[in-house]
């Protein structure tokens, strides 16, 4: 094994992007908004690595993993386009609907409808689409909307870890794995399962109480109107078309971006109404700037060696016992992602765990391991995920309006709802890796 000696090039790395991280992770309190930061501290990577000539800009270009962020960019656009034409809303109705007036199975079938479109769609989408209108469907029902958010937060973060496509951090790490679709379904599918039905239940016992109002019993069918049927249609035959490309993709030769933009062409073209300036305006451009940034941070981090050098520690402790390090990184990184974004978490571990394989340690199980704990760790705090973030805000708004702070999800409440729910997950998920260790632990081809 290479002795590394840890050297200038290697301290000025890390000092910058821990300087980045932190200014990242307090973005509360400073009010410099995260993608700020990490500009930043990309734009000082480069500089400081062509100064002391251990990373060019040519080599942050290459840093950035474009796969990425063109696959989430992709799915933005095409959920922007879905969004103005009413199917959603249609979907949320039909789901109150069925519902009857059943609390306990409105939250299961919200629940579901979130979880399914987690799995195509990332969990921040998700929560955007449907808050507002679990909002509305609980305001007509005059229900407390406060275990509906909750809920649709916490298991739209959970149905995200199925799918490669599902969370941000499981596109990096099966980009960086060469994870395909459908193995990555195999693995996590099952997890994810179980994990959402621990969650659920969790939440019938949590809720209780709020579970047990008489709600008022409108008739939903009113409501549903379809505004913009052909484009509607055409997206979910683009949406179809794009699910079974993913599942052979790795067949075809195609990374999961090239999937994600035959499709996209393809809904331009059979919707020809499309508008693309007003559709490219509703992109995250920010969110996918932050990727970027992230990229070529790390990338420099890794130039100098410094990820390789942290490496260096761990690898007697992974060689010793590969189970109980998969645990523990399980573990680690739910109750990280709880605290700070999992993302920078996920992207720093990526090339720390290439660097463990690069000493001939199978690390197949510490990427299944990563996946689980960031996905279901962001269900620990209101600040573990955007998606949680984002309902924590509509409820302090729905309680400004109705001035009622009990309508607001606040801090402590999620602590002794949403914690409690998460460890259950964590734990379940814990003893499935246990149990089935060696299917997890087998090398992807």
């Amino acid at each position: 094994m290479n002795i590394l000696v840890f050297d200038t090039p290697m301290l000025v790395s890390a000092l910058i992007m821990t300087i980045t991280f932190i200014g990242i992770f307090t973005e509360g309190l400073h009010g410099f908004h995260r993608t700020k930061f990490a500009l930043l501290g990309a734009m000082a990577m480069v500089i400081a690595g062509q100064m002391l000539d251990f990373y060019s800009p040519e080599d942050a270009i290459e840093a950035i993993d474009w796969n990425v962020v063109l696959l989430l960019g992709t799915m933005m656009t095409i959920v922007a386009i879905m969004i103005p034409t009413g199917g959603f809303h249609i979907i949320a109705y039909n789901v109150a609907h069925y519902s009857r007036g059943r609390l306990f199975l409105l939250m299961v079938l919200i629940g579901l409808a979130v979880s399914l479109f987690s799995l195509m769609l990332d969990n921040v989408t998700t929560v955007v689409i449907f808050g507002p209108l679990i909002v509305l469907i609980t305001q007509a029902l005059k229900v407390n909307p406060v275990p509906y958010l909750i809920a649709a937060a916490m298991l739209s973060n959970v149905g995200g870890v199925a799918t490669l496509v599902g969370d941000p951090p499981n596109l990096m790490i099966g980009s960086a794995a060469h994870i395909d679709f459908s193995t990555f379904l195999m693995h996590m599918g099952g997890v994810v399962m179980v994990a959402w039905i621990t969650i659920m239940l969790a939440l019938r016992f949590i809720f209780r109480r709020e579970l047990s109002e008489i709600p008022l019993i409108p008739d939903f069918s009113k409501s549903l109107v379809l505004e913009d049927s052909r484009t509607w249609q055409a997206a979910i035959l683009a949406l179809s078309i794009i699910v079974v490309l993913f599942m052979v993709h790795h067949l075809l030769g195609w990374e999961p971006w090239m999937v994600a933009a035959s499709g996209f062409v393809f809904l331009l073209f059979i919707a020809p109404t499309i508008d693309l300036d007003s559709t490219f305006a509703k992109v995250e451009i920010t969110l996918l700037t932050f990727f970027i940034a992230l990229f070529i941070l790390i990338g420099g981090a890794e130039q100098s060696h410094f990820l390789q050098f942290i490496g260096t520690f761990l690898l007697p402790f992974v060689k010793h016992d590969l189970l109980l390090s998969t645990i523990l990184l399980m573990w680690i990184a739910a109750l990280l992602s709880s605290l700070i974004d999992n993302i920078p978490f996920t992207v720093g571990m990526i090339p720390v765990l290439l660097g463990l394989e690069a000493h001939g340690i199978n690390i197949t199980p510490l990427w299944w391991a990563l996946a689980i704990g960031v996905g279901m760790g962001g269900n620990g705090t209101h600040l573990g995920s955007t998606a949680n973030v984002y309902v924590v805000t509509l409820s302090e708004r729905i309680a400004k309006e109705y001035s009622d702070p009990s309508l607001a999800i606040k801090p402590g409440m999620w602590f002794r709802k949403g914690t409690p729910a998460m460890l259950l997950s964590l734990l379940v998920s814990s003893v499935l890796m246990v149990i089935f260790f060696d299917y997890f632990s087998t090398p992807i081809p």
